[in-house]
């Protein structure tokens, strides 16, 4: 008789700084000495996930906190400025590098693989990549994987032209499971009654879009998607076939959020959440 060997696997969704409920979870994880055989990450949930496979509890919400009042990170201004909401140099290099130090060298020690999702600009597909190089290029695609439409410019790595994974893979279930993954855990950062609603069509967003006609036409069939995988992953966690943490509550942050009671409150609710699933977790981790 055939038997499947069991590989465990890490989804998270992104959701700007609804990634702090993320981070908080993960820290629990980290804390509990909970770990996985791959990881892939979306958006915010690639931003800040890389830090479980560093191992580095606490540096998400460390550097959130820290620069929550900088206009370097996430303003109107850098926005006007450079055309990034989130100046690039300072959230993809000299922070990384110098300010809140990546730690490589348990990144890549790490057995644990770490993937995560972009959209390709010309075609509106998402495109996985794998982190396991050092450097300035794989800071790159992070940066890809959370450039929000309409706030970012594409960004430009490896050949491809990208913007945000959640245009057109929001939470990589399937994916995961396709390359292998048989065990996994989904962290949401959407409560469970939430519904994507469609993308309004307005003349400005089809006016700023106008040069990407693919991003407008993924951007428009987003909530088809995303609907469709939250159905998915609902049926798959009602057989026990998958895990799902995700907040008790709409979280009721903004996507790019100021107020450092608001984004601590947001991680405490993770660091919470995931504590009263923890036994939980654990059984459906070691279970044959």
């Amino acid at each position: 008789m055939e038997t499947t060997e069991k590989k465990t696997g890490l989804i998270c969704e992104g959701g700007a700084m609804r990634g702090l409920f993320t981070a908080g979870v993960l820290d629990i994880l980290l804390e509990n000495d909970i770990s996985f055989d791959g990881m892939v990450g979306v958006s915010a949930g690639a931003t800040f996930g890389c830090n479980f496979k560093s191992k580095q509890i606490g540096r998400t919400v460390r550097y959130n906190l820290e620069y929550a009042g900088d206009k370097r990170y996430g303003s109107f201004e850098s926005f006007i400025k450079s055309g990034d909401l989130y100046d690039t140099e300072f959230c993809y290099h000299t922070l990384p590098n110098e300010l809140f130090p990546f730690d490589w060298d348990t990144f890549l020690s790490n057995p644990m693989k770490f993937y995560l999702v972009a959209t390709d600009v010309n075609t509106g597909k998402p495109v996985y990549h794998e982190m396991k190089k050092r450097g300035d290029n794989e800071l790159e695609w992070l940066r890809a994987s959370a450039s929000m439409p309409l706030v970012s410019k594409p960004v430009s790595v490896d050949g491809y032209e990208l913007l945000d994974g959640g245009i057109s893979n929001s939470v990589p279930l399937e994916f995961f499971e396709h390359i292998g993954y048989n065990r996994n855990v989904v962290i949401l950062t959407q409560d469970a009654s939430y519904v994507k609603s469609a993308l309004p069509a307005g003349f400005l967003t089809k006016l700023l879009l106008k040069k990407q006609p693919a991003i407008y036409t993924a951007m428009s069939r987003r909530h088809i998607m995303y609907n469709a995988q939250i159905d998915y992953i609902k049926k798959k966690e009602a057989a026990g076939e998958v895990f799902v943490i995700r907040p008790p509550e709409p979280l009721g942050i903004k996507r790019v959020e100021h107020d450092r009671n608001e984004l601590e409150r947001v991680y405490k609710l993770g660091r919470s959440t995931a504590l009263s699933l923890l036994s939980e977790l654990k059984d459906y981790l070691n279970k044959k």
